[in-house]
């Protein structure tokens, strides 16, 4: 489908963003930082924790402080959220050692229609990551 030149473009997704309880959050940011190796750039104890994942923002809030804030537009979900990380190719595997020796289990793996593969593992809030081993989607 050709997109519709009066529509102004769009660039890219620049965040992401994925919930916890309060009583987590000491072992979300210490999965992000030391399971998924991303660079903290943000932290409000009990509202929230910022990473660098490559070139995108990964934001982590706390989900009744994010309901309950008045700016930015409170939000929040209930229940685990979902985000697919994109791997090269070639570190596909040594991601599903990685995550074994920190005991994190693969629940699923897959094999998409056009190509690529990807697998499914939960952080400590229950949320679903994805790791892909390349764009799963077709144009």
């Amino acid at each position: 489908m050709t997109p519709d030149p009066a529509i102004p473009a769009l660039d890219g997704v620049l965040e992401t963003v994925l919930y916890y309880p309060e009583t987590l959050e000491a072992q979300v940011d210490r999965f992000y930082r030391t399971v998924l190796g991303m660079r903290p750039i943000g932290r409000k104890s009990g509202q929230f924790l910022f990473f660098r994942a490559g070139r995108s923002v990964f934001l982590l809030f706390e989900v009744d402080r994010a309901r309950a804030q008045d700016s930015p537009p409170p939000h929040g979900a209930r229940g685990p959220g979902h985000t697919c990380f994109q791997v090269p190719g070639d570190a596909y595997a040594d991601w599903k050692t990685h995550l074994a020796t920190h005991d994190v289990e693969v629940e699923e793996e897959m094999r998409w229609p056009g190509g690529g593969r990807s697998f499914y593992f939960r952080d400590p809030a229950g949320n679903a990551l994805e790791i892909a081993d390349r764009d799963i989607w077709p144009d």
